[in-house]
């Protein structure tokens, strides 16, 4: 080793050039370089996706569980606001009042809302627009004869039991049993799943909605 620094230190050492890399050589090169870009890129875009990740890998919402619940509330006590409305006003009146709930609940402006209602059947059993949504709460809609009007039975109080709340993102889901009283006293459960979104408002829309009698086997 001595003796191959002093014969560097004269210059006796004779430095190869570096080898010329073939053209296949030149493409893998390239290839390794595109493939690290886009990994970079790739990165970048998760690292958006990671900013909703907590410290042990837990997710971090922009939704908080109030928030849903408040939502939730908003829900039933809407559908008792329609109810009376329809009683002391009339029908007109319930609708106009309807259409704002619907709006001001449902995501239907930002596009089609994945709504399986409680009574609705074949060929119209989903309610993925705006005018299904209100013909279903409302009825009075000769596009959709079977639609009696779900909002107008005589509800009094709704009563909400979640079983679990998923939050994630700009997104929550819901699942459990809705109890609805009518002026009567009689109570009708519906398992309910809800999925709510923020949008840029920051309010809370319903973007999915299924509905339906519990099974009784």
């Amino acid at each position: 080793q001595a003796l191959l620094a002093q014969a560097a230190s004269r210059g006796c050492v004779r430095r190869e050039p570096p080898p010329e890399l073939s053209p296949f050589s030149s493409q893998m090169r390239s290839s390794r370089l595109a493939g690290a870009s886009v990994l970079l890129v790739l990165l970048g875009l998760l690292g958006r996706t990671a900013n909703f990740l907590g410290k042990g890998g837990q997710l971090r919402s922009r939704i908080t569980e109030e928030e849903v619940l408040a939502a939730q509330k908003g829900w039933g006590d809407a559908l008792v606001q329609i109810a009376t409305t329809y009683e002391a006003q009339g029908l007109q009146a319930a609708k106009a009042l309807a259409g704002e709930i619907i709006d001001a609940a449902y995501g239907y402006n930002y596009g089609p809302v994945l709504f399986k209602p409680t009574l609705t059947t074949v060929p119209q059993t989903f309610r993925t627009t705006r005018q299904g949504a209100l013909a279903y709460f409302v009825g009075d809609d000769k596009d959709f004869p079977n639609d009696t009007g779900f909002a107008l039975k005589g509800w009094r109080k709704v009563e909400i039991v979640n079983a679990a709340i998923f939050r994630e993102g700009n997104v929550a889901v819901s699942v459990g049993n809705v109890l609805i009283t009518d002026k009567s006293g009689a109570v009708t459960k519906v398992d309910k799943t809800w999925a709510f979104y923020k949008g840029k408002d920051k309010k809370l829309r319903i973007v999915a909605h299924h509905s339906s009698l519990p099974f009784e086997g």
